[in-house]
């Protein structure tokens, strides 16, 4: 449909009249108009039309009831954001009429279209969080007299009634049942608003308590429909619904708010209502405030234990919804509760019996995701109950571990089953989304194991043990392999997070791994992650690494166990380093052909060079520079030819690949430990460290790479991540490298600006601006980047906001570290401070907040923009007050800014109120952030800052 005239097209929208028939035009268009240009006109003005004082007038007829649903919504909206957003403009005479006006639309509505009864609803909810309890004292009451059934043709109700009444018969009872869906809707709503509403502490805890006082009008009526033996299951529904919102509230649970508790157990016999009776009493029961009422929970628990026929009903016959809902009930009760039903000794077995159904649900048949969904509920309850069993005095303590320890022993057998894989066939026929499910529920089994062995102890390794052991040693019986990978996954999880170096069966296991026949993929993955985890273990018992280094070596070469095998050499290499002399030149024999094979894959490569770095770190000095050529030269001379070759996308990732090697290898290839313990030898500072040689051989072929592909950040990235991977591990050690690699970034960033090569500018400053010998260097490196960037600056820097970002990043780091860099005649430092005061304007949260760091020099980081604008006021205002007075002056006095939304009255109370604060940097930010509300038009949000 067209627009009503030009106007509504027009940029200037505010000369448009605010009439019904204009907002109805307005909205036509909006919903039906094909031009997505005209249609954000007509948001935009709808919007503005919305925060208008005629709102208030023309939101009436827009409800009429022969409008359309659409034009009926944008009324009720209206409303809503008139109430909750600029409740200040309506005088305090006119709150009797708004409410009564509200009251007959919502009767109105009650049948329809449920957006707008609900949005009417919402906008009497917000009007009764404004006034309550002292201009609408009993305001829950008086909805509920109004709207309930039995006073569907009463005219009255305290505060004046509306008439809700209809015909007879069958259209009076119509009329009842929509009335009273109406009413549960307002009910509903209500604590939700609340919930919503962002509001002062001492005004929320006002409303809350007021609130909860209503809820004696609401309870009973609740009860009411829920125990009506001719009531629609819809009424019953929403009045689940309703009690929901309410137990946000922390309302009592004793008394009729247990009989109504009840009634929602009774609602879970019908299949209509079972979804939502399940979701009502998981949300009553789990409010932690339940804790208080002691006798209530105790007299649920037979409720929930008569659920268990049923449970295990629904498990036999695969019926995922029954199960999965009971389950639900059980976890939230036993574990909520766990501590306060614990301590009641003498309902002990029923709390027991509880434990035990949870048990039955983790145990509960079929292979998670595909056959049930209902186990993975279960697993948090078995931490929450060993750590409360674990809080208590240790002489309770015995008494709970007697009765629950073989409860957890029963639990090891049922996760271990839980996570055996199924057969290949059917593991095969999965989704890839199933089998990633799989392997995250395995991840959980493995953390509640944990929590397990804090209850079982040395024992739970023990049983472990003993049954891999008689399944390993009785060659008569046949036996699968999961049975044989659930246990080893049993020791891996245990030995990732639990120090196993004092127990006495991991030598045992040790000599067992061997004879483990692997004729499995999984299996064989498990192995490798198992010895992987035992990697400290072996660091304090060497001798038993040549019973399973040759299988993680066998492992290498196989591209299907890529991640598993070179994550556990890794491990090994890390912290067997100075035990593995006897199997180094294995070691390096396969890594270096299983990496110029290309067996596996970019990341794993990265993580194998970082091990042989950990290997390579142990080697007496004069051998390392020899493994490392061996170990580098196929994949140098490789990269050499590349280097020669024309640019295209295959050689590009084969440069980034090898690059990225080398950056590994130099992440983890340490020296410094050899340094401080040699004693009587080269001091290190004569002796080159190989990585610089290295670095310092492939210099010039880097030099070669970079004049084909300067222009791709990625390959320039790459070789900056060499370097400055170099220079974190190596410190002074790089130090003969200073002079070259300054010249050379110079040169990259002044032929095309990136900001890999501002970040390891940033690196070379951290370590070496503070350096006598260095500081020339890198104070022409900063001079030459710093012109650079500023030619950016004078372009537009728009578009460069990651370069902006690490050059503020850069000088922050250079102001901290030596001052003395700005002392240069070449260095513009009020083109900088200009920079910086241009990177505050950008959109991008990282790089404003690395140009607030830039005026603050390094100060903690916070959570959100506004708070660090705050800490360059603050800094401003104790260092240079007069200066930033006038500045405020002058800037505060431009109409219109920071915004049209603020006065100048309000714009010189926030100068005042900022000027007086020199020491309390928390007042500052309360004052920005309330300066900010007032620039956004959110200053009739009550208590929006409180929250902000």
């Amino acid at each position: 449909m067209e627009p009503p005239d030009s106007s509504v097209q027009s940029p200037d929208l505010v000369s448009l009249e605010l009439t019904v028939e204009n907002v109805e035009k307005a909205l036509q268009q909006l919903y039906y108009d094909p031009d997505m240009e005209h249609k954000n006109v007509a948001q935009k003005w709808l919007t503005q039309a919305q925060t208008s004082r005629q709102a208030w007038q023309f939101c009436w007829p827009l409800l009429s009831p022969d409008k359309l649903p659409e034009i009926q919504f944008f009324g009720a909206s209206t409303l809503h954001t008139k109430i909750s957003c600029h409740w200040a403009d309506l005088p305090t005479d006119q709150h009797q009429t708004l409410r009564m006006q509200l009251l007959s639309h919502i009767s109105h509505f009650s049948s329809g279209p449920k957006m707008v009864l609900t949005r009417l609803c919402v906008a009497l909810a917000s009007l009764a969080l404004h006034t309550m309890p002292q201009g609408w004292p009993q305001a829950v009451a008086d909805m509920v007299r109004v709207y309930q059934p039995e006073k569907a043709g009463d005219q009255g109700g305290s505060q004046g009634g509306v008439g809700v009444g209809g015909g007879g018969g069958a259209e009076e009872e119509v009329n009842a049942n929509a009335h009273c869906l109406a009413l549960l809707e307002l009910l509903t709503v209500l604590p939700e608003e609340f919930q919503s509403y962002r509001l002062p502490q001492t005004r929320r805890a006002q409303l809350r308590e007021a609130l909860a006082g209503e809820w004696t009008a609401v309870c009973p009526l609740l009860r009411q429909l829920l125990q009506r033996q001719e009531g629609n299951s819809q009424v019953k529904e929403r009045a689940l619904r309703c009690l929901s919102s309410w137990v946000g509230l922390d309302v009592p649970l004793h008394g009729e708010s247990e009989g109504l508790l009840q009634d929602c157990f009774a609602a879970l016999s019908d299949p209509e209502l079972f979804d939502t009776a399940v979701e009502t009493i998981v949300s009553s029961i789990s409010q932690p405030d339940c804790q208080r009422y002691t006798d209530a929970l105790v007299n649920l628990m037979p409720l929930v234990l008569g659920l268990h026929d049923q449970l295990k009903a629904a498990a036999r016959d695969g019926d995922m919804e029954t199960s999965h809902g009971i389950c639900r009930i059980a976890v939230a009760l036993g574990e909520t509760h766990s501590r306060t039903l614990l301590e009641q000794v003498e309902h002990w077995q029923g709390y027991l019996a509880l434990v035990n159904m949870i048990l039955f649900c983790t145990g509960i048949p079929g292979h998670y995701p595909v056959n049930e969904t209902t186990s993975s509920l279960t697993l948090t309850f078995w931490y929450t109950l060993q750590d409360d069993i674990l809080s208590f005095e240790e002489d309770k303590q015995v008494v709970y571990l007697q009765v629950y320890r073989p409860v957890y022993f029963q639990l090891v057998d049922v996760l271990l089953h839980k996570a055996h894989f199924p057969s290949e066939q059917d593991y095969t026929s999965w989704s890839s989304d199933d089998k990633e499910q799989f392997r995250i529920y395995r991840v959980d089994i493995s953390d509640t194991l944990m929590y397990v062995y804090e209850i079982l102890g040395a024992e739970l390794l023990s049983n472990l043990y003993d049954r891999l052991g008689r399944l390993l040693m009785d060659t008569e019986r046949p036996k699968a392999w999961q049975d044989t990978e659930a246990l080893l996954f049993g020791f891996q999880a245990i030995a990732e997070t639990i120090d196993v170096n004092y127990s006495d069966v991991i030598p045992g296991l040790i000599g067992l791994i061997p004879r483990i026949s692997i004729s499995n993929i999984q299996l064989a993955d498990t192995v490798m992650y198992t010895i992987g985890s035992l990697a400290e273990w072996l660091a304090d018992h060497p001798m038993m690494l040549g019973n399973v280094l040759p299988m993680v070596l066998q492992g290498l070469v196989k591209a299907e166990l890529s991640v598993s095998s070179v994550s556990t050499l890794k491990r090994i290499c890390r912290e067997c380093r100075h035990d593995l002399a006897p199997y180094i030149h294995e070691i390096m024999t396969v890594s270096q052909d299983v990496l110029v094979k290309d067996i596996h894959k970019s990341s794993q490569c990265m993580w194998l060079m970082q091990g042989l770095g950990f290997l390579l770190s142990a080697l007496p000095m004069e051998e390392i520079l020899g493994s490392l050529t061996t170990l580098l030269t196929p994949h140098i001379q490789r990269l050499d030819t590349l280097a020669h070759q024309e640019p295209s996308p295959t050689a590009k990732l084969s440069i980034i690949h090898i690059l990225g090697m080398l950056s590994s290898l130099f992440t983890t290839l340490d020296i410094s430990r050899q340094d401080e313990g040699s004693e009587g030898t080269t001091p290190a500072q004569a002796r080159p460290n190989p990585v610089v040689v290295v670095l310092q051989q492939v210099f010039t072929l880097i030099q070669t790479i970079l004049s084909k592909w300067l222009s791709d950040s990625e390959v320039v990235e790459a070789v900056c991540g060499v370097f400055e991977r170099s220079v974190k591990t190596l410190l002074n050690d790089f130090a003969p490298m200073v002079q070259q690699l300054s010249e050379m970034l110079g040169q990259i960033y002044s032929a095309f600006p990136q900001a890999s090569a501002l970040d390891l500018t940033r690196q070379m400053v951290h370590i070496f601006a503070g350096e006598k010998d260095h500081f020339s260097p890198i104070q022409a490196l900063i001079e030459l980047v710093t012109s650079t960037t500023l030619s950016i600056f004078q372009q537009g820097p728009r578009e460069h906001p990651d370069i902006v970002e690490s050059f503020m990043q850069l000088h922050a780091q250079a102001l901290k570290r030596k001052s003395d860099l700005y002392l240069s005649d070449h260095q513009d430092v009020k083109a900088l401070f200009y920079c910086g005061v241009l990177s505050l304007k950008f959109p991008e949260t990282p790089t404003a907040k690395s140009a607030c760091m830039f005026f603050i020099v390094g100060s903690q980081s916070l959570c959100c923009l506004t708070e660090h604008f705050s800490e360059v006021l603050f800094c401003l205002n104790r260092h240079c007050p007069v200066l930033l007075a006038q500045w405020l002056k002058e800037g505060l006095r431009v109409p219109g800014f920071p915004s049209a939304q603020v006065s100048m009255e309000q714009k010189d109370t926030f100068s005042q109120q900022l000027l007086r604060e020199q020491t309390n940097k928390r007042r500052v930010k309360e004052i920005v952030k309330e300066f900010s509300l007032l620039c956004r038009g959110m200053q009739g949000t009550t208590g929006y800052s409180a929250d902000y």
